[in-house]
């Protein structure tokens, strides 16, 4: 098992101009490891990170998109990976940190902790679909991951971590949506082709 903090620092060295999307406890640890004006955090609407991350991978096929969500949270939608291997963004990179428990609510158990995530995914539609339970192995991976035509979906299967602190004033801030609009706007767009 890996701690999601490792992977995190790990994935962290390969993210450049990339929009990354984190839910809930993965937003509060990746806000601390890579703080930046392309985070955009999904909190208060358990289960949306997907969705949100879709909607954004459409609105900007030039900027590749990268979902940090959680297993708790992804089964509040689970209708979102049928939606997004139909639309089938080739710029969405999925993660999913599935840990067994639902961690912002206290740390209840999920239904069934044992659930298979990738397999789901690829029984959507998902391009490509990755497993990790090895820190070592991912380290070697994430990059090969980030540079696959999507959707792609890895399973990030980590343990439980120490109950965090959630800054719902930072991470809800509007400074930080209003920094993260200007770098969408500032970011170039392809052109149209004629």
């Amino acid at each position: 098992m890996m701690k999601r903090n490792q992977c995190f620092r790990s994935l962290a060295r390969h993210i450049g101009e990339q929009i990354v999307l984190a839910s809930y406890s993965a937003a509060v640890e990746w806000n601390e490891i890579n703080p930046r004006p392309l985070n955009y955090f999904s909190i208060g609407a358990m289960g949306l990170a997907s969705s949100h991350a879709l909607g954004l991978a459409l609105g900007r096929p030039d900027k590749r998109v990268v979902v940090l969500d959680g297993d708790g949270s992804l089964l509040m939608n689970l209708g979102s990976l049928v939606t997004i291997a139909a639309a089938a963004p080739r710029n969405l990179v999925h993660f999913v940190c599935q840990n067994g428990i639902y961690e912002a609510n206290g740390g209840h158990p999920i239904p069934n902790p044992k659930v298979d995530f990738a397999a789901m995914a690829r029984s959507a539609g998902y391009a490509h679909c990755h497993e990790f339970s090895e820190l070592a192995s991912f380290e070697q991976q994430v990059g090969h991951v980030l540079g696959q035509d999507g959707p792609v979906f890895a399973t990030l299967h980590v343990e439980r971590s120490q109950p965090l602190t959630y800054d719902y004033t930072d991470l809800y801030a509007a400074a930080r949506r209003k920094a993260l609009r200007a770098a969408l706007h500032e970011s170039p767009r392809p052109r149209p082709s004629s």
